[in-house]
């Protein structure tokens, strides 16, 4: 059986990223009078961000990390900050070679989709800043706020070949730039799970997360698939 579905995660993977967004989820948690460091808040790259702003408060032994209305507030800020980002920012573009990349696999037969730890305000941004969905190039989005659980759960996955009637799990490939992308990928039971190393996690750190394969450039998928 050949893949009929790759699920790309978004910044970091398709979406080039200069670590705006660990910068921008370090400093959300500053206003909250907490210190992170980048490298921890990399280790929450890719869940869905109310859970990474409660993981970094408990890290830091701070007992807010318990209220809810607190969360939402600093995930709010978080979003805030984020979408102006995108929208505004010169640095914002797809990663080299991604349309084209997506558009082959189309030809191939295989569906497009993204999933992500954003929640769908965010991505939207990024979608009208990309062109991807305008273009006809992805053909299913679903964000960390539509499922029942974000990553490292798999039900992203399963909602995108819900919507796009996907038979088998056995047909379906996850290619991310975090160990949570990996870990999603194999806790859906997804044929492939491909690292790209050119994101937020380095290669010997994809190395410790589950997978089938590590690339540097998503072209490398044409290969595999």
């Amino acid at each position: 059986m050949g893949i009929k579905l790759a699920v790309f995660d978004i910044a970091g993977t398709t979406l080039h990223d200069e670590s705006n967004v660990a910068l921008v989820l370090q400093q959300t948690i500053r206003l909250a009078g907490v210190e992170v460091t980048i490298g921890e808040v990399n280790e929450v790259m890719g869940y869905a961000k109310p859970y990474a702003i409660r993981h970094l408060l408990q890290l830091k032994n701070d007992q807010r990390f318990s209220e809810e209305p607190f969360i939402q507030e600093l995930h709010a800020r978080f979003v805030h900050d984020m979408k102006a980002h995108y929208a505004t920012h010169s640095s914002v573009r797809e990663k080299d070679g991604v349309s084209a990349v997506f558009a082959a696999l189309q030809e191939k037969g295989v569906k497009v989709a993204l999933d992500t730890g954003f929640d769908r305000d965010i991505t939207n941004v990024i979608l009208e800043r990309t062109g991807w969905q305008k273009n006809g190039l992805v053909d299913a989005v679903v964000t960390s706020d539509e499922a029942a659980f974000g990553r490292p759960y798999p039900y992203m996955i399963y909602r995108i070949m819900e919507e796009l009637e996907i038979r088998s799990i056995q047909s379906v490939a996850k290619i991310g730039d975090t160990v949570s992308d990996l870990e999603e990928g194999t806790n859906a039971g997804c044929r492939y799970v491909i690292g790209v190393t050119t994101g937020a996690y380095t290669v010997d750190e994809l190395k410790k997360g589950p997978h089938t394969h590590l690339v540097a450039s998503l072209d490398e998928l044409l290969s595999i698939f």
